[in-house]
């Protein structure tokens, strides 16, 4: 009990210091629920903020000032309000605050994710943009994914011939796949496999981090707190960081033996990503510009951002699709239409398909992984609708609440692929309605290979299978509650039975 009195009476100190001796305080902040003595609106926003924040909207407005402990924060919710954020004061508000949990081996100031703007933020982006995903890059991994694919199909066939169907646990079968892409992009080696345990364990560690970085923490409500740790998040966020950083560092190692051992040459992996970063490390022309520690950085962000959103989507749109049949077999008629039944689909098809790209969309509409984006945050006091963002605010943009408004969408929270039929509105980051990837400097870079990984995987599951629920669920009983993390989680898992067509 003690240390709990301890942190409360720090908490209470550093809030009463806070209070004494802050500055200036815009005259003109949004409205916002009226904030508590000292800890502000914490107590007011529930397990899924996303959705508290949508419920304060409709009573404030589409522009919301909140107070978490001595941390101002503005919440948007509306297409031209996040319009303004993210492109008319993109060059102010693309800052980010440094979550404490970000501390951990000083990744706030390497990641891609949570460093500034810089110099090295943007060789970073040049890094991902010139060798990571081009279109020459996408296209010359589309038989390595193609492998990734046939090796998901082999595994749901086995689960069809299974005594009785096997119930398949859609959330693992993604993870596993998207996994195994990005692993095999980046090092030549697959990491995971359906039926072994490896895929378990570094789904743990992946998981395990987006599980406790997406908490809650007190130390970011009061900064004082930091050096304590009161909820232990960082200790545990700095031990996933090392295990992870722990196989990407063996895997460097022996590429670099690798590289020796062929005299210079690329050794094995020649062609895959990493093989490009050591070049690029190696032709740096600082021996700053970029680093071995980079590198790391970097994988890290790639693995934990890309492998977790990508396979929560890919499960959020498989858990519509079986709620919703006639949408399944409107998508296998296109399918079978355009490719023809007896034709494998490629990625260059993905195109000539608006009703499969349409589901996707639908998908990304009500089940933002990242339903508030990762937070921005003001380098000065900047104007938006009137209302002062004060220096230092982190902004969050609710593209959840965008999703659902009704006065954006016909039906909103009914799953209508047909609403994007014909409609011009896409997810690359200029449609304000639907950012699922964000706009601006800050948008995600992976967008290019999700997009056709998302596509590709939805494809390969509904084009040869069925699915039904197991123990006789209907399908409109299906649990979609939702569960807030680094991304934006199902409740319980989906489990499927895949039955061969």
């Amino acid at each position: 009990m003690e240390p709990f009195i301890l942190v409360l009476l720090t908490i209470i100190f550093s809030a009463c210091l806070l209070l004494l001796f802050s500055g200036r305080r815009p005259a003109n902040l949004p409205p916002g629920p009226p904030p508590l003595p000292l800890i502000g609106n914490i107590l007011q926003v529930g397990p899924n903020p996303h959705q508290s924040f949508a419920q304060f909207a409709k009573t404030y407005g589409p522009i919301i000032y909140l107070k978490f402990g001595t941390i101002d924060t503005v919440v948007v919710s509306s297409p031209a309000t996040a319009k303004q954020v993210l492109q008319k004061h993109d060059h102010v508000l693309s800052s980010r605050p440094h979550p404490a949990m970000s501390d951990s081996y000083a990744h706030n100031q390497i990641s891609l994710i949570w460093q500034p703007t810089n110099s090295r933020w943007r060789t970073l982006r040049r890094i991902c943009k010139d060798h990571m995903f081009t279109l020459h890059r996408l296209d010359s991994g589309r038989d390595l994914r193609r492998e990734k694919l046939h090796k998901l199909r082999d595994f749901l066939d086995h689960q069809c011939l299974a005594g009785g169907g096997a119930a398949v646990n859609v959330a693992d079968a993604t993870f596993t796949t998207v996994l195994n892409m990005l692993s095999s992009t980046l090092f030549s080696i697959d990491f995971a496999d359906y039926r072994s345990e490896v895929s378990e364990d570094f789904k743990g560690l992946v998981h395990g981090l987006m599980e406790v970085v997406g908490q809650p923490n007190v130390a970011d409500y009061f900064p004082v707190l930091k050096a304590v740790d009161p909820q232990g998040l960082k200790r545990k966020t700095t031990t996933y960081v090392r295990k992870l950083f722990g196989v990407f560092e063996d895997i460097i190692e022996k590429r670099v033996k690798s590289r020796s051992d062929d005299h210079g040459g690329a050794g094995a992996g020649a062609g895959d990503l990493l093989e490009s970063l050591l070049e690029v490390s190696r032709k740096s022309d600082s021996d700053k510009e970029f680093t071995r520690e980079d590198i790391l950085h970097l994988l890290m962000d790639l693995f934990v951002a890309g492998i977790d959103t990508t396979s929560t989507i890919i499960e959020w749109t498989m858990a519509e699709l079986i709620r919703n049949p006639d949408v399944m077999t409107t998508a296998r008629h296109e399918l079978d239409t355009v490719i023809g039944p007896n034709k494998e689909v490629e990625e260059s098809d993905i195109s000539k398909l608006p009703y499969l790209q349409a589901i996707i969309k639908e998908s990304f509409r009500l089940h933002p992984p990242g339903p508030l984006l990762v937070p921005h945050q003001a380098a000065a006091d900047v104007d938006v609708d009137g209302y002062v963002i004060p220096t230092k605010a982190q902004v969050l943009v609710n593209i959840w609440a965008m999703g659902r408004d009704p006065g954006i969408w016909v039906d909103p929270d009914h799953f209508n692929p047909e609403r994007f039929l014909g409609s011009k509105i896409d997810v690359k980051g200029q449609d304000f309605e639907l950012l699922p990837f964000g706009s601006g400097r800050r948008i995600c870079p992976g967008l290019p290979l999700a997009h056709r990984v998302a596509h590709m995987m939805v494809t390969l599951m509904i084009r040869g299978y069925d699915w039904k629920l197991p123990e006789g669920i209907e399908p409109q009983e299906l649990n979609m509650d939702e569960k807030f993390e680094f991304s934006l989680q199902r409740a319980t898992p989906l489990e499927a039975i895949p039955v061969k067509i």
